[in-house]
């Protein structure tokens, strides 16, 4: 399973790929206001840091704008993947670019009909919202679940992106149902190194090694 980071925030994004644990990034409006930077500037500098897929999102509403949106976008770098909501408009844009030979991320997706004609469009992505079906009392793992077995069903080629993740165990589910990414904050892919008796463990080996009296170094 690929492990994209959903941050616009180059210093997290730098200790994540040193570490090996960046496929790709993706961002938002909301996360480029975050940055507090220029929406150009900031992703030329992720996909100038970053090998995989940056995703980078259009805001226009109206398919023909959104497309001249995504073209300036795919400028950037051979590494965008715009990233359009699952709209009309922007199932329209999607087949347009992705058409074109780019790698389109459509986002927003809450249903299986929903990533069906996502799919259909030619996404290379898709981004179910797991935390924000979660937030209204329904399971976000069941549509990754329900997605897995329709993509399956017909052989489409749209990779599986679960977005909108909010804890270690939705990494965990996610890899266990069969998405092809997750995409979450810096915080949360560092919490999954993270675990009670692991902490216990070495708290343990380093009391008997202080009592050895011993050095490596």
């Amino acid at each position: 399973m690929k492990f994209f980071v959903d941050t616009a925030e180059i210093d997290a994004i730098t200790e994540l790929n040193d570490l090996g644990m960046v496929d790709g990034v993706t961002t938002n409006p909301s996360l480029i206001l975050k940055s507090g930077r220029d929406i150009l500037e900031v992703t030329k500098e992720i996909c100038d840091l970053v090998d995989g897929p940056v995703s980078a999102e259009v805001v226009a509403t109206e398919a023909e704008d959104m497309i001249a949106e995504g073209r300036k976008l795919a400028q950037i770098a051979p590494n965008i993947a715009v990233k359009v909501p699952l709209t009309w408009a922007g199932l329209k844009t999607c087949k347009t670019l992705s058409d074109e030979g780019q790698m389109v991320n459509v986002t927003l997706c809450f249903s299986v009909n929903q990533a069906l004609l996502a799919a259909k469009a030619g996404a290379t992505f898709i981004s179910p919202f797991i935390g924000r079906l979660d937030d209204i009392n329904l399971d976000g793992m069941d549509l990754i679940a329900d997605i897995r077995q329709v993509y399956d069903n017909y052989g489409f080629e749209t990779e599986i992106l679960a977005a909108s993740i909010r804890s270690v165990n939705h990494v965990a589910d996610s890899a266990r149902i069969g998405a092809d990414v997750i995409t979450a904050p810096p915080a949360v892919i560092k919490k999954l190194a993270d675990h009670p008796l692991t902490d216990k463990g070495l708290e343990a080996f380093l009391s008997d090694w202080a009592k050895t009296g011993q050095k490596i170094l």
